[in-house]
């Protein structure tokens, strides 16, 4: 079953994971979503599964454009 990622799910994204003291943004790609985990795409073909109780936060993963 899936539950609120689902939307996610093939954009852009900034994943904040909370594990004992530890926090991290992990970007990347949100690919898909079960009971338990969802699949984030961190690099072209690396897939990492996250569990759902280590995630603090998530966001779109916006484009910064430098200009001179």
């Amino acid at each position: 079953m899936e539950g609120g990622y689902a939307v996610w799910v093939g954009q852009p994204v900034i994943v904040r994971v909370e594990t004992g003291s530890i926090r991290v943004p992990l970007r990347g790609r949100l690919l898909s979503e079960t009971n338990e985990v969802v699949r984030l795409r961190i690099a072209d073909s690396w897939d990492v599964d996250i569990f759902k109780s280590m995630i603090v936060a998530i966001e779109h993963d916006l484009p910064v454009h430098v200009l001179n």
